[in-house]
């Protein structure tokens, strides 16, 4: 493969702090790499580098003469006063570009749907973030470079550019280089991960789950190395404080070689253990929207944003929420969160419920912007259980990510992923038990996102996650629902893979929907106002009757399903490997009924027409 582009020996030093040091790498014909890594620790960085966009404090970037490299930074580049046609195509004639076939998907893909005459400066965050891609993919690049591409994108956008860059060139030609947090895209489109941290940047094949097999690895052998010496730690400290305090005549070369493996032992990784965090008892009824209807905040007559749709959240329950841009995601939190009435329509509230909202702009942080971390947290609490132990506000944030030099830094200069982690812990301390997460991965990393998955896996309330990020939802919440911007709530069997094929197949039809959009309860039931079909109503009631019967059976696998995990957790814990086998061997066969339940909910759903 022929060689592209490539750094030798890269260092860039910010006051105190060496970013990177001594990096050398390069960019191939067929290369197609993630960049993972902390925020903070130097992706955007390197990339600026790699694109010759800033220069380092040594070291140097060559590439070949002919290679043309197209760069997508993380900001908004744009000029606002541009028509989005001037933005993308310059003052190219109509008819010189559309007679491109490549230049025409791309359009279609990224802005079919925005107005081709509007400026800039009057479009949405995901509007320019399509806007900005457009511009740098109808160009003939050798190598392409996207620092987080995917911010502000919905599911079918991301789905959209994943396809794109599989396609764009042959397998041995051009590359790109990606940094994301997207761990699903991550997957799709990369056969190589960089992963940075520590001023250096390691190299791994294959995509994002290829690259965590890898890393686990590599960290299973380090403990393994480190455990050793760890016990040669405690034997060099045992052999120092053997003895009487008199007794002080030990061989210098022991203390200095036992202070050297003190000195040597590395710091621990950022963790998260909030997984246990006190939680407010639930009652039977938590939030229930009862054929609610919203008409559009602007009051354009005739346009509703909801027509009549039901949606009842049980205790524990966990929905995602997927949508185009625009359906109304972001407003339905607000209906059940109380900030919005329905035009028509009830919203009930258990006696119980204590709701928290994690916003997309973390403007609640803006009210204690002259606060340090730390007091933000002491704020709420001075101390706080988790998981039976008793920790304080500065154990808890560290335990977040928050250094104890970090936990002094002022609320207004922090990161957007800093706010974002901040204010999450922030809701988590005052014990709601619902949760709302507006777009909750934006500006974290995947080791944070990690961390946050593993504090929603444990939680025990009632969770409601609204994101483009596929893997997020596949991983935390147990059912999804879509809003396809026809006013309707879709229960989503098939997961977002569904919502896709519904939304592919709404636009080949022309339909602004993707399906009938029955009113819908979370866990996948509808309500009796079903559309009509070509059933007959003996047939209809059978369906309905299937339905009920299989929402109940779906309940109880669910119960079941969960205390399996509970018990295989116990097993893992004691080291009882043979029952681990057993109960795996049952949940795989829950699954599989699990899977012939919702075929057959699928199929009643189809003949009442839903």
């Amino acid at each position: 493969m022929a060689h592209l582009l490539g750094g030798e020996n890269l260092t860039v030093s910010f006051a105190t702090r060496t970013v990177l040091d001594g990096v050398t790498l390069g960019l191939e014909d067929g290369d197609r790499i993630g960049m993972v890594g902390r925020n903070g620790d130097g992706k955007s960085t390197l990339m600026r580098l790699l694109a010759l966009r800033s220069t380092p404090d040594s070291g140097r970037v060559t590439k070949r003469g002919d290679v043309n490299v197209g760069y997508l930074d993380q900001g908004d580049v744009l000029d606002g006063d541009l028509t989005v046609g001037a933005a993308i195509v310059g003052d190219r004639a109509d008819h010189e570009w559309a007679a491109n076939a490549k230049i025409r998907e791309v359009m279609g893909g990224l802005v079919g749907d925005v107005d081709w005459h509007a400026n800039v400066h009057a479009l949405s965050g995901g509007q320019k973030r399509r806007v900005a891609l457009a511009k740098l993919l109808i160009e003939d690049h050798d190598v392409i470079m996207l620092d987080e591409p995917t911010n502000h994108l919905d599911v079918e956008g991301v789905a959209w550019l994943a396809r794109h860059l599989k396609t764009r060139w042959r397998a041995n030609q051009g590359a790109f280089l990606v940094v994301t947090h997207d761990r699903w895209f991550l997957d799709e489109v990369c056969n190589y991960t960089w992963e940075v941290h520590d001023a250096m940047v390691d190299m791994f094949d294959g995509g994002y789950a290829a690259y965590v097999l890898a890393r686990a690895e590599r960290d299973r052998m380090a403990a393994v190395v480190e455990g050793k010496r760890q016990q040669l730690v405690k034997k060099e400290l045992a052999w120092l404080r053997r003895g009487a305090p008199a007794r002080t005549a030990k061989p210098k070369f022991r203390i200095e070689a036992a202070n050297d493996l003190i000195a040597d032992v590395p710091d621990p990784r950022d963790s998260v253990a909030l997984s246990k965090m006190a939680t407010a008892r639930l009652g039977k009824d938590v939030l229930d929207l009862e054929n609610v209807t919203l008409d559009f905040l602007d009051g354009e007559e005739g346009q509703k944003l909801f027509d009549n749709i039901t949606l009842r959240l049980a205790p524990g329950e966990r929905l995602g929420l997927v949508g185009v841009n625009g359906a109304g995601k972001s407003t339905l939190l607000k209906l059940l969160n109380g900030e919005i009435q329905p035009s028509s329509g009830k919203v009930k509230r258990g006696k119980t419920v204590v709701t928290a909202v994690l916003t997309q702009d973390v403007k609640e942080l803006d009210e204690v912007s002259d606060l340090r971390v730390i007091e933000v947290i002491e704020r709420e609490k001075r101390s706080f259980s988790v998981g039976g132990k008793e920790f304080t506000a500065g154990q808890l944030v560290e335990q977040l990510g928050f250094t104890k030099e970090k936990q002094w830094t002022p609320v207004s200069d922090l990161s957007g992923g800093e706010r974002r982690r901040l204010q999450l812990l922030r809701l988590l301390v005052g014990e709601p038990n619902v949760l709302m997460l507006d777009e909750p991965t934006n500006d974290l990393d995947t080791d944070t996102l990690a961390a946050v998955e593993d504090v929603l896996d444990g939680w025990p309330g009632t969770l409601v996650v609204v994101s483009h990020d596929r893997y997020l939802l596949e991983r935390v919440t147990d059912n999804q629902m879509a809003l396809l911007g026809d006013g309707k709530l879709r229960g989503l069997p098939g997961g977002v893979d569904q919502y896709l094929e519904l939304r592919e197949a709404a636009l080949a039809s022309g339909a602004v929907g993707g399906g009938s959009g029955a009113p819908t309860s979370a866990s996948g039931g509808t309500s009796s106002s079903a559309a009509p079909s070509g059933a007959s109503e003996a047939e209809k009631r059978e369906a309905r009757k299937d339905l009920n019967r299989i929402d109940r059976q779906l309940g109880k696998i669910s119960q079941q399903e969960e205390k399996l995990h509970t018990q295989m957790a116990a097993k893992s814990e004691s080291g009882d490997f043979d029952a681990l086998g057993e109960l795996n061997a049952k949940l795989r066969e829950l699954l599989e009924e699990k899977e012939g339940l919702e075929l057959e909910w699928l199929e009643a759903a189809e003949i009442l027409g839903e």
